[in-house]
């Protein structure tokens, strides 16, 4: 904003007012009491204000207008320490959409608690692994949730929120990551079968899998050439073919899913992790 004066056009409530620049380009603004006692037509200077948050995308100001008026004002105060606590832990600015997306979630999470409802999380141990940074960070805010709501959130929220933090790092969407969770945790089940074994989900193995198949989604989603190691590809088939099977099984439910060609050489490599896999079990 570089020092600029911005005019308020709308009181939404103490934490939340509407505001325009010289130009007339309006934004909402989000810190815990910049609307008290302001009426229209005051200038406020942002730039000196700490823990503020500027809405500039359209959209998202309309839907957080429309979301707003539904919201206890302690909670809007609440909602601002806690982004204000997810900015401050990740590198790089966080999507604008998290004001809406974790404010949505969290009020209906707290109510939903408060009736005796929950959620059963299904791809919590694949969050966990996937996110570690971002779950940590859940924590945190269920921690603060907890404490200003006086309830006690199961840890499957915990994932949901971490989720959340994720998408706005990465400005992915929910639903893109809740598949790529979702084909994980397919493949996974896939691979116990064929290889007749119960993974410890709490063991490296697991986590250097889970990764490994992470880490081979996001270069299929990208068009990443993967050069194939012919000499290797011919000692896994002959030492562990097995293992080199379910690696195609894998990689054919991949292509599958995300509808876009795995290179060959995905399933040698995948073919190594597998046969560690086999060995432990043994």
């Amino acid at each position: 904003m570089n020092g600029e004066l911005l005019t308020i056009n709308k009181v939404l409530n103490n934490n939340v007012v509407i505001t325009v620049d010289s130009v007339g380009n309006e934004t909402v603004i989000i810190h815990k009491g910049i609307g008290f006692g302001k009426k229209q037509g005051a200038q406020i200077p942002v730039d000196n204000v700490e823990k503020v948050f500027i809405l500039k995308d359209q959209k998202e100001q309309e839907q957080y207008k429309k979301l707003v008026p539904h919201l206890e004002e302690n909670f809007i105060a609440l909602m601002n320490d806690i982004i204000h606590h997810i900015q401050a832990s990740v590198d790089g600015k966080l999507n604008e959409h998290i004001h809406i997306a974790l404010t949505d979630h969290i009020a209906f999470v707290i109510t939903r608690v408060q009736q005796g409802l929950t959620l059963k999380n299904p791809f919590l141990q694949e969050t966990k692994t996937l996110y570690p940074k971002e779950y940590e960070i859940a924590k945190d805010v269920v921690a603060m949730i907890n404490e200003h709501s006086n309830i006690s959130l199961p840890e499957e929220e915990v994932g949901f929120i971490a989720l959340h933090i994720h998408s706005s790092i990465s400005y992915k969407s929910i639903s893109e990551i809740n598949q790529h969770s979702q084909l994980i945790h397919q493949l996974i089940f896939l691979i116990e079968k064929g290889l007749n074994v119960e993974i410890d989900r709490e063991g490296l193995n697991y986590m250097r899998l889970v990764r490994h198949l992470r880490f081979t989604i996001e270069r299929v989603k990208k068009g990443e050439i993967v050069e194939e190691p012919i000499k290797l590809k011919k000692v896994l088939q002959e030492e562990y073919p097995l293992c080199y099977n379910i690696s195609w099984k894998v990689i054919k439910v991949m292509q599958q899913f995300l509808k876009q060609p795995v290179f060959e050489a995905e399933a040698v490599y995948l073919t190594i992790h597998l046969q560690r896999l086999s060995t432990k079990s043994e």
